[in-house]
C-alpha cells in the first residue's frame, strides 16, 4: 500500500531553519508529482510548495524566497527546507502525492512545525 512518512518537525525559534523530509513507498516515485500542504489551527489546509516529476517548482507567495522543495529519486524522498522561519508558519505540515492517474491522491499523517521564542 501507499505510505508517505513525514520526519523533521519540531520547534524552532523565529529565524530559525527546519528541514522536512518525507518517505514514499507503494508509488512509482520518479513519476509522480509530490507536494507539502500545512494546516494551522482554525484554518484550512494550503499547498506550500509543489514539486513535478521533471524538477519544476512553485511555491505559495507566503513562503517564496524562504523555502525550497526538492526531491531525491533515489532515495523515493520529497524534502521541504524552510529557512527564516516566522510564527505564521507554525502548522502540521503534510506531504501530497502519488502516481498517475492518482497523482495528489494520497497523504501522510502530519508532521508538527511550531515557531515560538
Amino acid at each position: 500500500q501507499v505510505q508517505l512518512v513525514e520526519s523533521g518537525g519540531g520547534l524552532v525559534q523565529p529565524g530559525g531553519s527546519l528541514r522536512l523530509s518525507c518517505a514514499a513507498s507503494g508509488i512509482i516515485f520518479s513519476i509522480s508529482p509530490m507536494a507539502w500542504y500545512r494546516q494551522a489551527p482554525r484554518k484550512q489546509r494550503e499547498l506550500v510548495a509543489a514539486i513535478t516529476s521533471g524538477g519544476s517548482t512553485n511555491y505559495a507567495d507566503s513562503v517564496k524566497g524562504r523555502f525550497t522543495i526538492s526531491r531525491d529519486n533515489a532515495k523515493n524522498t520529497v524534502y521541504l527546507q524552510m529557512n527564516s522561519l516566522k510564527p505564521e508558519d507554525t502548522a502540521v505540515y503534510y506531504c501530497n502525492g502519488g502516481s498517475p492517474p492518482y497523482e495528489y491522491d494520497y497523504w501522510g499523517q502530519g508532521t508538527q512545525v511550531t515557531v515560538s521564542s
